[in-house]
């Protein structure tokens, strides 16, 4: 009995033992890599190393070094990097063969250092050397915030540009900067070091295409209209936004035998088109705007048969000739469809369009009725641009209407007629859609109001020359920001900016909460303008 004790007593043991070691794997890793040592060292003079060695006291590894690392002032082409795409405790820096003279160079990291095991970043470590005999000391700071949109992309440099004997206005669309500095867009600030004292050009840019140069059509540019003077003026704080591009025409482009696309880049504005080579040619024209595309479609009815045809194209601002050598294509038939599928809103007209231009319709050969049969009396006006018929009648809740086109209520340009229509539509109950009065205070007039849902969409807008009450009456619910574009030339919509031309955009303030629009609830925000 004594034995089989001992012996348990035993077993105990040694199972005691084992569970306490058994291993617990350890506390996770949260420190990021510590820089043991460089050579040369950070904060070197009179720097003409041909590599850089920064010695960590773990396992490294670069991430997103294209998008993190900001070189100032850039070096073309950019220095190599090791390790690329594997883990060491020495980064290398090497192949820079292009360095000034006299010049302080600084690598910013941003969050591209990172250790091997829990990815911890080395937030915004940074390398600095001068090719010279000191370290320029001085600073610029600031912030950076979209004159459009709520928010600012990921991507935006802010660049500086010594204004010397060289400089001229044109040197952003061509030439690297002497300093560039990364936008934190969690908090829309910037800070750029080692900058010796002088005059600066300073800018902001949201680039597509990362070369820190200027192009107009894709890029966001934000300036100041003065220059920067250091020590003396070390806060900027710039707006960036889209430039209005000018109007210009493509190369028309044969679609059928009597249609031709014009397609254009830039803000679109009205011009007109002109068929020129032939003083016989007797013919009517007719232009649309495509719906999905920067297109302008010209639409020629003529007997005469064309192996060519030349445009002129102008308006007040230009005049261009283009000529287009024609093929045999087949012409479409007519197709007509209704813009409203199922649910017709209560500020919304029934809408139809072609693929052909109307040309006439015969209100007599329409009926719209109601769900007792009663006639509904109707307007129609016709917007020859998006070749669409507006139907506009008083609507009820909980209403079911049919509209009926007779054949031969719709004509087109080309004298093709519809076969019979019939559209069925319905109204919801004003309880399914929410109403929002917005009292403005101290607006400048006139303004555009619009509502945007979180992509900055605009899904409702007003224009108001002198009321201060606006009220947006059966609107879908759902949560949206009020934006506010105060117009100052009174055209009706917003005008951005013009570097060269150093125009500012028109001013966009937003509310600064999200608004809740709730079905079956009436809204009333006030809204102090500032």
């Amino acid at each position: 009995m004594i034995k089989i004790r001992v012996s348990l007593l035993a077993v105990l043991l040694i199972l005691g033992c084992a569970n306490r070691g058994n291993p617990t794997g350890g506390e996770i890793d949260m420190e990021p890599p510590v820089v043991l040592k460089s050579s040369p060292e950070n904060f070197s003079t009179n720097f003409k190393a041909e590599e850089i060695e920064i010695i960590f006291d773990e396992y490294i590894r670069l991430s997103n070094i294209q998008k993190e690392l900001i070189i100032s002032p850039p070096i073309e082409p950019q220095p190599l990097m090791m390790p690329m795409g594997s883990a060491s405790k020495i980064l290398t820096i090497s192949e820079f063969d292009s360095l000034r003279e006299n010049t302080t160079y600084s690598f910013q990291f941003g969050e591209s250092i990172e250790d091997n095991n829990e990815k911890n970043p080395l937030s915004n470590y940074r390398y600095v050397f001068s090719t010279g005999d000191y370290i320029d000391s001085l600073s610029v700071k600031g912030s950076v915030v979209d004159a459009f949109n709520r928010e600012i992309s990921e991507n935006i440099n802010v660049l500086l540009y010594e204004v010397d004997s060289l400089f001229t206005d044109s040197i952003i669309y061509k030439e690297k900067p002497k300093h560039v500095g990364k936008v934190i867009d969690s908090t829309n600030q910037f800070l750029i070091q080692n900058i010796k004292e002088g005059k600066y050009l300073i800018i902001a840019l949201e680039e597509e295409n990362k070369d820190y140069t200027f192009q107009s059509k894709v890029d966001k540019i934000g300036f100041i209209e003065d220059y920067i003077e250091l020590p003396k003026d070390s806060i900027a704080n710039l707006k960036i936004f889209k430039e209005k591009l000018e109007l210009k025409i493509g190369k028309p482009k044969q679609k059928t035998n009597r249609s031709f696309a014009f397609g254009y880049e830039g803000e679109y504005e009205p011009f007109s088109i002109k068929i020129i080579n032939t003083d016989s040619l007797k013919y009517s024209s007719r232009i649309t705007r495509e719906k999905k595309s920067d297109s302008l479609i010209y639409w020629v009815k003529t007997d005469q048969k064309l192996d060519s045809i030349v445009f002129n194209v102008f308006n007040d601002k230009f005049s261009d000739t283009l000529q287009v050598n024609l093929r045999n294509k087949e012409n479409d038939s007519l197709v007509i469809k209704s813009e409203q599928n199922k649910t017709l809103k209560f500020n919304e007209n029934f809408i139809i369009e072609a693929n052909l231009p109307f040309q006439k319709i015969d209100k007599n050969k329409i009926t719209i009725l109601d769900k007792d049969s009663l006639n509904i009396d109707f307007k129609v006006k016709l917007d020859s641009i998006k070749n669409q018929y507006n139907f506009i009648f008083e609507k009820d809740e909980e209403q079911e209407y049919g509209i009926g086109l007779l054949p031969g209520a719709l004509t087109d340009f080309y004298e093709n007629e519809n076969d019979s229509l019939f559209y069925k539509i319905k109204t919801r109950t004003y309880n399914d859609y929410g109403n929002l009065r917005l009292n403005l205070i101290n607006a400048k007039f006139p303004v555009i109001v619009e509502l945007v849902n979180a992509n900055g969409e605009a899904k409702y807008e007003a224009y108001e020359t002198n009321n201060s009450t606006i009220d947006f009456n059966n609107i879908d619910s759902g949560k949206y920001y009020i934006r506010i574009i105060f117009d100052e030339n009174k055209n009706q919509k917003y005008d951005s900016g013009d570097f060269l031309f150093r125009t500012n955009p028109e001013k966009v303030i937003y509310y600064p909460d999200e608004i809740d629009v709730r079905a079956g609830w009436d809204l009333v925000q006030e809204f102090i303008l500032k």
